[in-house]
């Protein structure tokens, strides 16, 4: 066998192989983003729930157990979002981490349960990032500065989309900062923001609103003279389009819930997804 040259021996010694990234597996697209976010290329991220899915009524595949079986590092959300994900750890004999990001962080309840749609304030979607960056250091000690870095970088990141945001809410009289969602998702956007959000479903997407909810709902938008209706991008429009049409309200678009958009449709990673929530919701909110 011809051997290499010493110098050649030299230089591939000085440049070691860049170890492999390590795989992770989320329960949901949100998730998944700020991961990728943290970890950059040191992380292989998979979402259980992609873009457009729904977490809350996710049934989990045999496929998915084998990426689970796979991964160094499980994320999840807490609260009721995503138990099915230790479910499904526990059916495909996982061993390792699951980091559940929205620990440490008060949550608001909503007829007695924790409501899991923290990512929604921005302040704690910074924990959620926290979290992540801490569980991958002790994941992967190796790049435990890579992921220190990365963190610091995207924290700054959302301190200033946190800004943004009240600067632009700041732009519309608190008067008139209402509006009706499909479902409870944003109360957390809401109490950060200054926001009164309505909905006629609750935060479980297979919740159906009896009739008297839906008529004192279309009651109420007549009265407050509330016009900003809003779709979810992971939900039925046509409850919404009712009480447009009942109300003689409008529409004034789609909002990121649960879920980001496929890749360039505006909403694809939780940064653009909020920019985007909330220049439709202040673009309605003007016109009520």
């Amino acid at each position: 066998m011809r051997r290499l040259p010493t110098w050649l021996i030299l230089m591939l010694a000085a440049f070691p192989a860049t170890a492999a990234p390590i795989r992770v597996v989320a329960s949901f697209s949100i998730l998944a983003d700020l991961t990728r976010a943290v970890g950059g290329d040191a992380v292989e991220v998979t979402s259980i729930v992609g873009p457009g899915g729904d977490a809350h009524v996710y049934q989990p595949t045999p496929a998915d157990a084998g990426r689970i079986e796979a991964a160094t590092l499980l994320v999840a959300n807490g609260l009721g979002l995503d138990d099915w994900l230790r479910r499904l750890a526990e059916a495909a004999h996982y061993r390792g981490p699951i980091i559940i990001a929205s620990a440490g962080i008060g949550p608001l309840l909503t007829g007695g349960a924790p409501d899991p749609h923290e990512w929604q304030d921005i302040a704690n979607a910074r924990v959620y990032a926290a979290s992540i960056a801490a569980a991958l250091e002790a994941a992967d000690p190796d790049r435990a500065d890579l992921y220190r870095q990365r963190a610091a970088a995207y924290d700054a990141e959302l301190a200033d989309l946190d800004r943004s945001v009240r600067a632009a809410i700041d732009t519309v009289p608190s008067v008139q900062r209402r509006v009706i969602t499909s479902h409870d998702a944003f109360a957390y956007y809401g109490r950060a923001y200054g926001v009164t959000f309505l909905a006629p479903v609750g935060m479980d997407e297979e919740s159906e609103p009896s009739a008297a909810a839906v008529a004192a709902l279309i009651r109420q938008i007549r009265t407050a003279g509330t016009r900003a209706l809003f779709v979810e991008n992971m939900t039925d429009p046509r409850l919404i389009r009712h009480l447009a049409e009942e109300a003689g309200a409008r529409i004034g678009g789609t909002l990121f819930a649960d879920a980001l958009s496929p890749p360039g449709e505006g909403g694809d990673t939780y940064v653009t997804m909020m920019r985007h929530n909330t220049e439709a919701l202040v673009a309605a909110m003007r016109e009520n």
